[in-house]
């Protein structure tokens, strides 16, 4: 018997259509990727959005600095439980055949310490300049990212919110496609050294909304591995933003090298650069 998923919405049916999502995938600009609609069940996506809500403030990681600007969470413990159920399943093996179905890549596994991913929140003003990820786990040697689910999460969005994910050409010439936050919409894709993507614009979003996702990184294990940090990329017409993408980005390269070889935590360095901000607002 197949495992059953009850928090999403119709699992069956997207294996039933294999061949065809296989073939969009592939077919993906200017990277393989594809949007699946509607992935929880609508009652199912209620308590979500209920849930997220409900995730104490204080265990938010912040992400501020010249290249972003937004909030992680990490610890699914304090999560609802509809929310860990729906974390768990998008971990299960059943989801991960799926995934490598579609996408062609053996041997993927879930990353439940969530690194990098879990859950995303970008309040008004917020963003997230283009980028290509880092291309390795930070505490399980070898693990090489390979695929991206990024599930919206937004129960309104409007376009004039900004907030529309970008996919940059591989040379970072042009913008080749867009992908709207849409509340129940997974955006798929492979991850790779010029996979760029980002929302650089800052959200218009009105105030007590926000730009919500649960990100969740499927990799391969590749022993060898020489990791690659998250690289920033200026897009044509940043002028002077360039040289700020450039520092921030070189400043990102010696933390990511420190993080892996000390085990940092994004938590503990979120908490102090905090602590600062918090300093110099006194001032």
């Amino acid at each position: 018997m197949p495992q059953t998923l009850e928090h999403l919405n119709d699992l069956d049916a997207l294996e039933a259509r294999l061949p065809e999502l296989t073939a969009q995938y592939a077919a993906g600009e200017p990277y393989p990727h594809i949007t699946l609609e509607g992935l929880l069940r609508p009652e199912v996506l209620e308590q979500v959005y209920a849930e997220f809500d409900a995730v104490p403030a204080e265990t938010w990681t912040n992400y501020l600095h010249l290249n972003e600007r937004k909030y992680g969470h990490t610890d699914p413990s304090t999560w609802g439980p509809t929310l860990r159920g729906v974390l768990d399943e998008l971990s299960s093996d059943r989801f991960i055949a799926f995934l490598s179905a579609m996408t062609g890549i053996e041997g993927l596994q879930a990353d439940r310490s969530l690194d990098g991913g879990g859950l995303h929140r970008s309040l008004p003003g917020g963003f997230l300049n283009v980028h290509a990820d880092f291309t390795a786990h930070h505490t399980r040697a070898g693990w090489r990212r390979r695929v991206n689910l990024l599930l919206y999460l937004n129960r309104e969005w409007q376009p004039e919110w900004g907030g529309a994910l970008e996919l940059w050409s591989r040379d970072m010439r042009r913008c080749v496609s867009t992908v709207e936050p849409i509340g129940n919409r997974a955006l798929v894709f492979t991850t790779d050294v010029d996979s760029y993507h980002g929302h650089p614009e800052p959200l218009r979003f009105p105030e007590g909304l926000a730009r919500q996702s649960l990100a969740l990184y499927y990799f391969t294990d590749e022993p060898g591995l020489h990791p690659r940090s998250t690289d920033y990329r200026a897009r044509p017409g940043d002028g002077p933003k360039r040289a700020l993408i450039f520092l921030d980005k070189s400043a990102l390269r010696v933390y990511d090298a420190l993080k892996r070889r000390l085990h940092l935590s994004d938590g503990v360095v979120s908490r102090a650069l905090g602590a600062v901000m918090a300093r110099r607002s006194r001032r």
